[in-house]
């Protein structure tokens, strides 16, 4: 007895659901890669030890009068204060032909965040390792 169907089966394949899958995956490794690396600024933070990976040879501070509203910048502990625009050409004259050119910055804890943020941008621009130092708890 010989039965025959009546219908074939059909040799193509729908490739709409795979590329589905596909577009999804893209996405998702889209959307993660942005988490894996966000913006920002490298530091090398001191440990507690008191060891310190690289010598910084410039050190800037900050100083905030909040009664004032206002900020001083210090380099290498002169007394007399400098402006903040003169502080880019100070510090790259005094860290050109370093080989591992490192500044620190020590800061009041009542400095606003954007005044050493903007001391990073300096370092960033001019790809100069930044040490943020901290007291001991």
């Amino acid at each position: 007895m010989a039965l025959k169907r009546k219908t074939k089966p059909e040799a193509s394949f729908s490739m709409s659901s795979m590329t589905d899958i596909v577009f999804l995956l893209l996405l998702f490794f889209l959307i993660t890669s942005t988490l894996v690396n966000p913006n920002a600024l490298k530091l090398l933070l001191p440990k507690s030890t008191g060891q310190i990976s690289a010598r910084p040879t410039v050190s800037i501070s900050i100083k905030h009068y909040p009664e004032q509203n206002m900020v001083s910048y210090h380099i290498n502990g002169n007394s007399k204060p400098i402006r903040f625009d003169q502080i880019e050409g100070n510090v790259v004259n005094l860290l050109q032909g370093e080989d591992d050119p490192t500044f620190s910055i020590y800061a009041d804890e009542t400095v606003p965040i954007k005044e050493v943020v903007a001391l990073m941008n300096i370092a960033k621009r001019n790809k100069f390792k930044v040490i943020m130092a901290t007291s001991p708890e």
